[in-house]
């Protein structure tokens, strides 16, 4: 068990990435020390929540938590992109992608693979519903930011295509493609990554518990097959439903349902 001194011990990197800061005048020590205290608050708060929620194994209780999670996430998707849709549009749509993606793999896992007693176990659903949001948060951004932001400097393009007659599928399809694959790419270089470059932290966090090292690498592309198979769902949900958006059933595009770009 960690003590209060070892996390102190700890500490004393930040201490020296600080100090070269000043030394070379970075500018970031004060950003670092802001960040550090915002990740132990934070990270202390999640641990006692998840504490009680543990001791309390009520399902009403963990279906809370999830949905805060997903609510957060979903938050996330529609305010990290330059260009947004206007009003709750963006919310609407991250919303229904993040939850259909990561609820649907999530429980895939718990009623297929991995199989707790009771199966909605706070000890698995939650952490690994955690898991999956932070895979689906970055795909969807990433495809939505890409996608809003392609069919803004390329709508003189689409709307000529679409008045030579193309539907709206024909005339945005290189965009959506485009976009989806810049959301695919994080997870796709994490597979590659995986066991040559980096161990993954589930299957080092299992090895450091004692779990023999075959069978925490056997966890590790389970979950590495659920992420990605998270991330391409939400990714292809993302930029379908803006695609919709930004378009309308006479196969328009309609740039006015695009919130104002903010200067700056």
């Amino acid at each position: 068990m960690l003590s209060s001194f070892d996390l102190a011990m700890a500490s004393a990197l930040l201490l020296i990435n600080g100090v070269i800061s000043l030394a070379l005048g970075l500018q970031v020590h004060r950003t670092l020390v802001i960040a550090a205290a915002r990740m132990v608050v934070q990270l202390l708060l999640v641990g006692l929540v998840l504490r009680w929620i543990l001791a309390l194994q009520s399902p009403p209780a963990t279906v809370l938590v999830i949905l805060i999670m997903i609510g957060a996430a979903a938050r996330e998707v529609a305010a990290r992109p330059a260009r947004k849709l206007r009003g709750y549009q963006g919310y609407a749509i991250s919303g229904a992608v993040v939850s259909a993606a990561s609820l649907l793999t999530v429980a895939l896992a718990l009623t297929t693979a991995i199989r707790p007693h009771p199966w909605h176990d706070p000890r698995y659903a939650i952490p690994l519903m955690g898991i999956v949001l932070g895979s689906v948060l970055n795909s969807a951004s990433i495809s939505l930011d890409a996608f809003l932001s392609r069919i803004q400097s390329a709508a003189n393009v689409i709307e000529a295509r679409l008045a030579l007659g193309a539907r709206r599928q024909e005339a945005l399809k290189p965009y959506l493609v485009s976009a989806i694959r810049s959301g695919m790419l994080p997870v796709i270089n994490q597979m590659s990554a995986a066991g040559i470059i980096t161990l993954p932290g589930i299957m080092t966090g299992q090895v450091l518990a004692g779990m023999d090292a075959l069978e925490a690498a056997k966890y590790q592309i389970l979950l590495m097959f659920i992420l990605a198979g998270a991330s391409g769902l939400a990714a292809f949900g993302c930029v379908i439903l803006s695609a919709y958006s930004v378009t309308d059933e006479r196969h328009r595009l309609r740039m006015d349902r695009l919130a104002p770009q903010k200067q700056g």
